[in-house]
């Protein structure tokens, strides 16, 4: 897998079938090709759209998602700052312990005091604070602080179609499509 980064070049076809799928995550390919033919004005089979959007995950420049409802889990917003003795020896057994978590749905670097910080989900508080008496039990000695946010409502939870029209407009081909889909 080759993740796209800033350097790399996404075309702006490709930027439009990623733009269509997102806003039409249930529609067949057959469904896909028809609204990027009458929106768009681009012709392609539903078979040259299924491999685009598979090479496209396989490279990286997208993944699917299955988000539950949040009326099934609670989530959480978790931050860890490190106790830099222990880092060298322990960040990445904690790493891969939580990017191999099932309760974690969402890990990233912040720039702040907490380093690392991660949205997660659970059934119950109480499930979550067994989780984290563990996640102290097996990391405390790596950790110098740790922040917990219940998050009462995700009011959103997704990525809209639209973002990707600020990318359209930094071509030229990319803005033909755009045109072709206003008019």
């Amino acid at each position: 897998m080759q993740p796209y980064g800033n350097d790399d070049v996404v075309s702006p076809r490709n930027i439009v079938i990623l733009k269509v799928r997102v806003a039409n995550p249930t529609a067949s390919t057959r469904e896909l090709a028809d609204i990027l033919a009458e929106d768009y004005g681009i012709e392609l089979s539903h078979n040259r759209i299924s491999e685009i959007l598979r090479e496209m995950a396989e490279d990286g420049l997208y993944r699917e998602t299955v988000i539950p409802d949040q009326s099934i889990f609670n989530h959480y917003l978790f931050r860890v700052s490190f106790y830099y003795p222990n880092f060298a020896e322990q960040w990445e057994d904690c790493y891969w312990a939580l990017r191999d978590d099932p309760h974690v749905l969402m890990f990233f670097n912040a720039d702040s005091e907490y380093h690392w910080q991660f949205i997660t989900q659970f059934r119950t508080n109480d499930r979550m604070q067994r989780w984290i008496h563990n996640f102290f039990k097996e990391f405390g000695e790596f950790i110098s602080g740790f922040h917990n946010t219940v998050l009462h409502q995700v009011h959103k939870f997704q990525t809209d179609a639209e973002v990707f029209d600020e990318m359209l407009r930094e071509s030229e081909e990319g803005r033909e499509y755009l045109a072709e889909n206003e008019s």
